[in-house]
């Protein structure tokens, strides 16, 4: 028997001949078998149960077909699957691809093809849970973004200022001082001080005496 690092298969086939067949194949090449299905919904239920890395499903199967068993797996339990069909179609594949399923295998599989078969969908399951986190981790930066973005006041636009006391309308019609509006809409605080044509018209001896 060849010496295979440690991969739990739990296999889903309502025919026990078929299973009895996949079975013998998969533990000559050194898989560990977890578990033995015999139709859809128990396969959802023994892959939550036993935790297999990877299960060999059946398309046509009672209570939940493969496709449908694929898509319950991958909602609750997210694991690699390959599909034994009897049938390749287009419709078919991209059914099952949808559904997550990482590879597919005519009817009856060989060993080659078994061990082929659960290598790439073990390999392409592990480039989605790195994409899947990748993502995750891209959702919370923006999120972050977002967050201190949203702390980040800016005035922009235009902005309606009397003429004679230049007070700012804000946009519920109310005016403000321009103080109080530009502290209200942004970060800016102010230091208050005297310019010199000011100090010159209201203080025009202190203005003379230090001129």
């Amino acid at each position: 028997m060849k010496n295979q690092a440690y991969i739990g298969v739990l296999i889903a086939e309502d025919d026990y001949l078929v299973s009895k067949m996949i079975r013998g194949k998969l533990e000559q090449t050194g898989y560990t078998i977890v578990g033995e299905a015999a139709d859809g919904r128990q396969a959802v239920d023994m892959t939550r149960a036993v935790q297999p890395d990877v299960v060999l499903m059946d398309i046509e199967m009672p209570y939940l077909n493969g496709i449908e068993a694929a898509e319950e797996i991958q909602q609750y339990c997210p694991t690699p699957v390959v599909i034994l069909t009897a049938y390749d179609t287009p419709e078919l594949i991209l059914k099952a691809s949808e559904a997550g399923v990482g590879a597919y295998l005519r009817k009856p599989p060989h060993t080659k093809d078994l061990q082929i078969a659960i290598t790439v969908a073990m390999a392409r399951f592990g480039d989605l849970m790195e994409l899947d986190h990748l993502n995750e981790t891209l959702q919370l930066r923006n999120k972050e973004l977002q967050a201190a973005l949203d702390q980040i006041r800016t005035l922009k636009g235009l902005l309606p200022i009397c003429a004679q006391c230049k007070k700012i309308r804000d946009d519920k019609g109310y005016w403000h001082e321009v103080e109080v509006y530009i502290r209200e809409h942004s970060d800016a605080d102010f230091s208050h001080g005297i310019c010199p044509s000011c100090l010159r018209a209201l203080y025009p001896d202190f203005y003379s005496e230090n001129s």
